[in-house]
């Protein structure tokens, strides 16, 4: 009998948690992959500059903070679970109706800042999709939500026509009611057939006589935690480069190809079907042979071929499809490579009793590091387009050199856990 591939053995014999999150994800990813590489062109189209579409990111960003903040005391007091339905409306549903009729510079700050409260549910999410499953699992369980995503690809070419039919506002506009009703679908049925960890249900009993605000004095402990766990600290420096990275990327990209590149509008979305559909092919021929203990070599591959790839970017001429299209093709395995491991190192690095709320310090720490880079990257780009991926070179310089060091602190910690075993049975 033929084996069954690993990708698809483990998709198959997901229960619980693991099993809701992974089959909804495409009810959120799908929407959300056919708007994003129109959201900066939307933007610009309604007349917002660079400069004001950077502004924007980098609000959004700070309120994150605050959010990131109270995510890990909200997740604890009132469950996983709860707290992913109840912020998923606020964070998604909500501004996508924004979204879809706005305007101007307000509407799209008001919508940012809303959306900033997906920080709760990052973590909330986050804790009720790993904290039942196997650990030598998650690169496997990472990898099937950003196929869900993947599957966007998709549909991106339907965007593209939208595009070209209706023109750039109509057709996005139609895109975020879209996601509006497809988000909220998601959202109703994870809370329907999820149910609360274990970890949360502990957490739910051992805080229900405190407040939140309560809980977030009690951070200065966590905070020790995190400062005296050097993995965590470096699996979270290699998350932070990629947070960047994704910002700079997701909102820069766009506005690159079409103006520098000469890339028609409604083409836009073939690019991110090039690379998405190339990411969800690699995952199946690429991830099967990662592991999770072995990240080193994967990782820096991965940052190695994203440097010749943003290279290649930032070297495309007027008209250079086959360069872009290479450079295209080399982020895509970067990606690959790279977004299933950082997401599955975060998880394994942290201390599992305190995970809600050590991930909810480091995405403060996180955000307030990256939301600079949202105005930063804007007065680059208004001076030359291809500034914003000169800055992305050096984040994958620092990559690299943290992804390093963390396989030497965690080769020496097991190196000691095993010496330490070892003595026990003596």
């Amino acid at each position: 009998m033929k084996k069954r591939h690993p990708m698809v053995d483990t998709l198959i014999n997901l229960k619980g948690n693991p099993k809701v999150c992974v089959l909804t994800e495409p009810l959120w990813g799908i929407p959300y992959n056919l708007y994003l590489p129109y959201a900066s062109i939307y933007m610009h189209s309604l007349g917002l500059g660079d400069v004001q579409i950077g502004i924007i990111t980098s609000i959004g960003l700070v309120f994150q903070i605050l959010f990131a903040l109270l995510s890990g005391a909200i997740t604890d007091k009132l469950g996983r679970r709860k707290t992913t339905f109840i912020f998923d409306i606020i964070a998604w549903s909500v501004p996508c109706l924004i979204w879809a009729f706005a305007k101007n510079f307000t509407y799209f700050l008001i919508a940012a800042i809303i959306n900033s409260v997906h920080r709760v549910t990052a973590n909330s999410w986050m804790c009720l999709m790993v904290e039942d499953a196997q650990e030598e699992k998650l690169v496997h369980i990472y990898s099937w939500v950003h196929i869900s995503g993947l599957i966007a690809a998709f549909f991106a070419p339907i965007a593209g026509v939208f595009v070209g039919k209706f023109s750039v506002v109509p057709a996005v506009r139609i895109l975020y009611l879209i996601a509006f009703v497809m988000m909220t679908l998601k959202f109703v049925i994870l809370y329907i057939f999820s149910h609360e960890t274990k970890q949360g249900q502990r957490r739910i009993e051992e805080t229900k006589d405190e407040s939140v605000f309560s809980l977030l004095k009690q951070y200065g402990d966590v905070f020790k935690i995190i400062k005296n766990s050097p993995e965590t600290l470096l699996a979270f420096g290699i998350l932070l480069v990629m947070s960047i990275v994704n910002m700079i990327n997701n909102t820069f990209w766009p506005l690159f190809i079409t103006e520098k590149v000469g890339i028609p509008v409604q083409n836009v979305s073939l690019f991110h079907l090039l690379r998405s559909a190339t990411v969800l092919v690699l995952f199946f021929i690429v991830v099967p042979k990662i592991n999770v203990e072995r990240f080193k070599y994967p990782l820096l591959t991965g940052f190695g071929t994203f440097v010749v790839s943003q290279l290649l970017l930032i070297s495309t001429p007027f008209k250079g499809y086959a360069i872009l299209v290479i450079s295209t093709l080399l982020e895509a395995l970067s990606l690959s490579l790279i977004n299933p491991l950082t997401d599955s190192l975060t998880v394994i690095t942290v201390d599992p009793k305190e995970r809600a709320r050590i991930m909810a310090i480091l995405h403060v720490i996180m955000i307030g590091l990256t939301s600079p880079f949202g105005w930063i990257a804007g007065l680059l780009s208004e001076k030359w387009r291809g500034l914003p991926f000169v800055v992305n070179l050096i984040l994958f310089v620092i990559g690299a050199i943290f992804t390093y060091y963390l396989a030497i602190v965690l080769e020496r910690k097991n190196h000691k856990e095993v010496k330490f075993s070892e003595e026990s049975l003596k």
